[in-house]
């Protein structure tokens, strides 16, 4: 994706201020808890940064039902959670069965009703086609990289007209950025990003939280 030089950033944010604005919302105790889980198996959870945006989202959308690609040991889908409706319920697929029940104890821990979380245990691309088309008001994946583009094409059957998709590591290490890099993960993420730019059915925004996230509000086009 080629940038207009005079959109260039020329004064760079300061690391301290990056920091600063990562951890302008702090995280409690159960959320410590769970990223504690998440060390101990070896999960990498999301940032405070994109958390705050998720659950700033969620709750923009007054989300009822969402889904969450990659549970985790639960990080992302307290904050999801946190800014849903208090009848909302989060569908979370994972392939690892011990993540998802992690998660639950975390969910268990921030006092979050059992039948709020619907977690299934699974490949995302086996599980989310039984999902109920135009049902949800936010898609947020954090999965395998190089399924990306195939979570897309899920996640626009999935949303609502006005419901949010969100892919987490969208900045992939500062790889996106660098065309020297290939590797499969880091190409499949910048051709998504391309993807998501070009579609005249998505509004989207890339934002510099965490490793990143991007973003695409999913706009109703008039049949002709």
């Amino acid at each position: 994706m080629s940038r207009p030089e005079e959109a260039a950033i020329t004064t760079p944010i300061k690391p301290s201020s990056w920091t600063w604005a990562e951890q302008f919302v702090p995280e409690d105790e159960i959320l410590a808890s769970a990223r504690a889980r998440a060390q101990e198996v070896g999960v990498v959870p999301i940032g405070s940064g994109v958390g705050a945006t998720l659950q700033f989202l969620a709750s923009v959308l007054d989300a009822r039902a969402v889904v969450e690609i990659g549970t985790g040991t639960g990080v992302s889908g307290l904050w999801l959670l946190r800014g849903m409706r208090a009848d909302g319920v989060l569908t979370t697929v994972d392939v690892e069965a011990e993540h998802q029940r992690l998660a639950k104890e975390s969910f268990a821990e921030a006092g979050i009703p059992a039948q709020r979380a619907r977690a299934i245990p699974g490949a995302a691309l086996d599980v989310l086609p039984r999902l109920t088309d135009g049902h949800y008001d936010l898609v947020f994946c954090d999965g395998d990289k190089r399924e990306y583009a195939d979570y897309l094409a899920e996640a626009l059957r999935l949303l609502r007209p006005g419901g949010v998709v969100c892919f987490d590591n969208a900045l992939w290490h500062d790889r996106v950025a660098d065309p020297a890099q290939r590797d499969p993960e880091t190409v499949a993420i910048r051709e998504l990003g391309r993807t998501v730019i070009e579609h005249e059915g998505l509004v989207p925004v890339l934002l510099p939280v965490g490793d990143g996230l991007l973003a695409a509000k999913k706009v109703w086009i008039p049949e002709s």
